[in-house]
């Protein structure tokens, strides 16, 4: 449904993205991830028509991005990071001027905005104006005018950019919602947590590179070469330094650091390498109170696709406000 090919953007010397081959597969929810200016927003208005490609090309829904953009605009609904001011006007009258601009006829055009306000609990707010509109129901509204021409695919930058938790737990719901009807929806975000739980396939891209993508499953298991323990003792911290001292210099164990009262590490093996460690930590006299293994997370995979870039980069990136 959503396919790029050899795709490249340059900015005079600077290469945004390099080569970037991906395929969608209709009625999947992709998350698009990677920090702030790794090329998320420039492959995304490439799809989007809004930007021509230096080299390459693309397709969505059948249709060229580069030869057929007219068809490729009629057949997506695109959310960008921010939007252009319309404060005169009111709600209803910011919907039927997106769908007068798709050309839906009039009878049609009613009928629509009026479910979609419905569907995005907006409805009590149809003669509000714009200006007036909360961050959150903002987004809402943006929402609604993406999908008021009902398009098969969505595509979708940083739509929780600026949203309270609880706005944010009833995007992830929408989106859900969306899927289960039958759209392709691509969305970003520098922030790895944000997608994990409601993502289908997930992409990383990294300094204009693509790493690694896929349906969630696959890219998570794709780091499995180590296996993450996480330990929880008695006697808090000195337990943990405890633990610390028995697995430190324990061979295939890396990456031993104590965070919200656990010791975590990775452990190379299988069960009978996790079974002997944990026998050794009981014999050594430690109270351990759980030894379970962690699944990975988007975190995780990112961090060893990148390396050797230090964790504290990486983080301060991704945790940066979005641009």
């Amino acid at each position: 449904m959503i396919e790029l090919m050899d795709f490249v953007k340059d900015y005079g010397s600077f290469r945004a993205v390099d080569r970037l081959n991906l395929r969608i597969p209709g009625g999947e929810l992709f998350g698009f991830i990677g920090p702030n200016g790794a090329g998320k927003t420039t492959t995304i208005r490439f799809l989007a028509t809004l930007i021509k490609a230096g080299g390459g090309d693309g397709r969505v829904a059948g249709y060229s991005v580069t030869r057929q953009p007219l068809e490729v605009r009629h057949h997506i609904g695109y959310m960008p990071d921010q939007f252009g001011s319309y404060n005169g006007m009111r709600v209803h009258e910011f919907l039927d001027f997106f769908a007068l601009a798709y050309r839906l006829p009039r009878s049609f055009r009613k009928r629509r905005i009026e479910l979609l306000l419905e569907m995005l609990d907006l409805a009590e707010k149809r003669r509000a104006r714009v200006m007036d509109l909360s961050r959150g129901m903002k987004q809402k509204l943006y929402l609604a005018k993406t999908l008021v021409h009902d398009p098969p695919v969505l595509i979708l930058d940083e739509p929780a950019a600026g949203l309270d938790p609880q706005a944010r737990i009833e995007l992830k719901r929408l989106l859900k919602e969306l899927r289960r009807q039958g759209k392709t929806i691509l969305v970003s975000s520098h922030i790895l947590s944000e997608l994990a739980d409601f993502c289908t396939w997930v992409g990383i891209i990294h300094r204009g590179r693509l790493l690694s993508y896929g349906p969630m499953e696959d890219v998570l298991r794709s780091i499995r070469a180590a296996r993450r323990i996480a330990v929880r003792c008695l006697d808090g911290h000195g337990g943990l330094q405890q633990a610390r001292a028995v697995v430190v210099n324990r061979p295939g164990v890396e990456n031993v650091h104590e965070e919200d009262g656990k010791l975590y590490f990775d452990l190379y093996g299988g069960d009978a390498e996790a079974a002997d460690l944990l026998n050794n930590l009981i014999r050594s006299g430690v109270g351990v109170t759980s030894f379970a293994e962690c699944d990975p997370t988007l975190e995780d995979v990112f961090l060893r696709l990148t390396k050797p870039m230090s964790h504290e980069a990486e983080m301060t990136a991704f945790s940066s406000p979005s641009a």
